[in-house]
This record gives structure tokens, C-alpha cells and sequence, in this order.
């Protein structure tokens, strides 16, 4: 079951980061962030109440409360980074800089968790960068390129903190309740993104949000609530390694979505890149 629960996140994923785009086009990015963790908090901990798992938080130890709050601080930093850089640049740029943190959390998971390397994970490794490196470079003439080239670091740091919120959430959730854990993880989230927004003193901005912002911020953290909640189910009972290659596979209904929402289109290059990094995903999954 854990490889349907790694797809139903990603296929939540994907929708996330298009409606987010839509919500922050005219919002400052952490602000945003901060608004749309409201609503991943009070999914999150509704569901803890429904399932009554939030009886047993007594039973949680200080190994996974340490792990659980560093993952959550890893969420948030990602999150902040990656909304800066859907800011800035396009979707169907962003997020495949993002979703390399497959990559990076697959090496982690081999060195810090000891779970199995084997060949077709090797060049499963080398089509996801291939295919990442042809979604992000641009052909000559393309306008949709933005201008402001920051968006590249922002996706960077993205993808660093999101492996890091891999690895760290697989070692606190283990022995706790999956929907429990993502309900403290988010409550680590929403402490440090709104501790960004008073620090830089845009919380004012709220006053000048409309109503279409809002509907789009709501319904992209309901998404993020809803991946969230299967992708740490499937990683408590499955390997990091192959957990967070299906998960990034989001990147497939963000380019969908993008296309119906966002008309934002991929060039032929993108394309390939995007049929590679695919096939390279899949590829991990052979032995399964």
C-alpha cells in the first residue's frame, strides 16, 4: 500500500504548486507561506482527531521528537525557498530543481539509513539529472524564461532542505502514528514561517489580499495537507529511497495542471527532459 499512498502525494503535490502560483502571483512569498500552513495545521491535526491518534503523542520519545522538529524545520525552510522561487521564475522551471532533491535524498537514505543501492538506482540517478538539467536550460528565443535569474538559487536551496525533510522525517516517524507525526511536523512549520513574517514585518499585507488569492492559497494548502499526510504515510512503511522518487513524480501533474490553469507550455527540449527524468523514476521502482 505504500507505493498507492506515494502516488496519491504526488499527484496532491502536483496540484499544490499551481494553485500556489496562482495565490502568490501578487502576495510577498512568505506571507503566503505562513497563510497557507493555517490551513495544513488545522487539516492535519482534524485528521489526528478523526483517526484518534493525538492519545498516544505521550508515548512519543525524545529520538523522534528531535527528528519530527528538525523534518519540520527542514519543511519549512524548503517551503519558503520554493515559493520564493515560484515567484520569481516559472513552474515548469522550478519544479524540476526541486524535484531533483530525489537525487539527493536517495544518496542520503543510502549513507545515513543504510537502505540498498543497485545498478538501475545508479542510472536511475543519472536520468533524473539528465532529464532535470534539459527541463531548466533554456532554448534560444523562449520567452517564457523569466528575467530575474534568482529563481535558480531559491529552487536550490529548495531542493537541499526537501531532502533533508526526507531523511530526518523517516527517522522521527518512525514509532509514531503517520498522521500524528505530520501534524506535529506542521506545527514546527507554521512556528518558523510566521516567525519570518514578523521578522520582516509583513503580516500588514494581509488587509490587501482579494478574495481570488485567498480561495487559491486555501485550496493549494489543502492539497499540501492532503500530500503530506499520504507521503509520510508511505515513507513510515516504505524506503526513503523509492518513497521520494514516486513522490517526485508530482512533477508530472504540475506540468499538466500548469498547461490547464497557467497555459504554460514545454518546449520540445523540456519535453525530452521531462520523458527522461520520468523514465529515470520509474527505473528505481524495477525491483519493486
Amino acid at each position: 500500500m505504500w507505493v498507492l499512498y506515494a502516488f496519491c502525494s504526488a499527484l496532491f503535490a502536483g496540484l499544490t504548486a499551481v494553485l500556489a502560483k496562482i495565490g502568490i502571483k501578487d502576495i510577498n512569498s512568505h506571507l503566503a507561506t505562513a497563510l497557507r500552513t493555517i490551513v495544513v495545521v488545522v487539516f492535519a491535526w482534524l485528521i489526528v482527531l478523526i483517526v484518534g491518534s493525538g492519545e498516544t503523542i505521550s508515548t512519543i520519545d525524545g529520538h523522534s521528537w528531535l527528528f519530527l522538529i528538525l523534518s519540520g524545520l527542514a519543511t519549512g525552510a524548503s517551503w519558503i525557498c520554493y515559493f520564493r522561487a515560484l515567484q520569481l521564475g516559472n513552474v515548469n522551471q522550478v519544479t524540476p530543481i526541486d524535484k531533483s532533491s530525489t537525487v539527493l535524498t536517495m544518496l542520503l537514505a543510502f549513507i545515513l539509513l543504510g537502505e540498498p543501492l543497485s545498478s538501475n538506482m545508479v542510472l536511475g540517478i543519472i536520468l533524473i539529472l539528465g532529464g532535470t538539467y534539459l527541463m531548466i536550460e533554456r532554448q534560444s528565443g523562449e520567452d517564457a524564461t523569466p528575467k530575474n535569474k534568482n529563481w535558480l538559487f531559491w529552487a536550490v536551496l529548495s531542493a537541499i532542505f526537501a531532502s533533508l525533510t526526507a531523511i530526518w522525517g523517516k527517522i522521527g516517524i518512525t514509532g509514531v502514528e503517520s498522521n500524528l507525526g505530520t501534524a506535529i511536523r506542521t506545527m514546527v512549520v507554521l512556528l518558523l514561517a510566521w516567525a519570518i513574517v514578523f521578522a520582516q514585518g509583513t503580516q500588514k499585507e494581509i488587509c490587501r489580499i482579494d478574495k481570488k488569492s485567498w480561495l487559491f492559497l486555501l485550496l493549494s494548502g489543502v492539497a499540501t495537507g492532503c500530500s503530506w499526510l499520504f507521503y509520510y504515510r508511505a515513507l513510515q512503511e516504505g524506503p526513503a529511497s523509492i518513497v521520494a522518487p514516486i513522490d517526485k513524480l508530482s512533477i508530472l501533474f504540475t506540468v499538466g495542471f500548469s498547461y490547464l490553469l497557467l497555459r504554460e507550455k514545454l518546449n520540445k527540449k523540456a519535453l525530452l527532459g521531462l520523458i527522461i527524468l520520468t523514465a529515470g523514476t520509474l527505473l528505481l521502482l524495477w525491483k519493486f
